[in-house]
């Protein structure tokens, strides 16, 4: 059973990390054409743009590192491996976008108050071969396991690309009909808002498994409940910790006050197969007890 679980874990990471991996190549290769053709045209949104492709082809990579790292097995120092680097390369993700975000904000205030020349004609033709890119890159990452925090990351830094894509465009197609150029910063702020609100989710996700938080499916309350009311020689369970190493991987530990007459071995067995089936916990540990909790006793002699 173990022997499966983690050949299917590691497959799991294997296609994120390729899907990732394509995603970054398509990012980073149209990245190096719009520094092109900024400097061929002289256009400084262009420029900046290239700039924001910059940091989101460096994230890119980050998510796709973190994969690498994963893979990695558990050693004496790293009992459970390095599953939870996605994570933290996903929390990192999201406080890239908040600054990210920040910037666009002020960037934005800045051309509102002193606008600035834009070169309509050059913008609108690399803001549609960008929208292409960052479409195919959307649907690359697409294909991958959407619930992965570290895929949802790298998700969010192609969807911020292609909106502003979109806003490029919209932009370009307003300046050449009327010489408007602050449609360009509006656009970019309603670009911004849409990052901000997936970037707090993220942080939000990824810093409840970092900080040890239970898991949605595994309040104390519902598993204890269920437990007691599924295996009939399960009298109490107190002392239930739950929290996960990532979003794939939740662990458990336990107290069980089981009958008197109950058998110890098959009560142990039991409390496992339940965890697993309902609640999709591979690894847990279970503590039985006949009596009053020994920690109980501990923790009123340390008072």
């Amino acid at each position: 059973m173990a022997h499966g679980h983690s050949h299917d874990h590691a497959h799991g990471h294997g296609g994120n990390q390729r899907q990732v991996g394509y995603a970054a190549l398509l990012i980073g290769s149209f990245m190096l054409v719009e520094v092109a053709g900024g400097l061929i045209s002289g256009s400084l949104a262009l420029l900046a743009d290239a700039g924001h492709m910059l940091t989101d082809f460096a994230s890119l990579v980050l998510a796709w590192m973190a994969f690498q790292v994963a893979r990695r097995p558990a050693d004496r120092a790293r009992t459970y491996g390095f599953d939870r680097f996605p994570v933290l390369a996903a929390f990192v993700n999201g406080i890239v976008l908040l600054f990210l975000c920040g910037w666009i904000l002020v960037e934005a205030a800045q051309r509102l108050f002193a606008p600035t020349p834009v070169l309509a004609g050059p913008m609108l033709a690399i803001a549609v071969i960008g929208l292409l890119v960052n479409i195919a890159a959307f649907w690359v990452l697409h294909r991958a396991d959407r619930a992965n925090l570290n895929v949802r990351g790298a998700m969010l830094h192609v969807l911020g690309d292609l909106l502003g894509s979109v806003a490029a465009i919209a932009a370009a197609l307003v300046i050449l009909q009327t010489g408007w150029y602050p449609i360009d910063p509006l656009l970019s702020v309603l670009v911004a808002g849409l990052i901000l609100r997936s970037a707090v989710r993220l942080l939000t996700d990824a810093g409840h498994i970092l900080l040890e938080g239970a898991p949605p499916h595994l309040r104390h309350e519902t598993v204890a409940a269920d437990l007691v009311t599924q295996i009939g020689a399960v009298e109490e369970v107190h002392h239930l910790h739950a929290w996960s190493v990532s979003e794939e991987r939740p662990l458990v530990t336990l107290h069980a006050r089981i009958a008197a007459e109950a058998d110890v071995e098959a009560a142990v067995r039991a409390i496992k197969a339940r965890l697993r089936e309902r609640f999709g916990v591979d690894h847990s540990t279970v503590e039985i007890e006949r009596g009053p909790c020994a920690d109980e006793g501990l923790e009123t002699a340390a008072e």
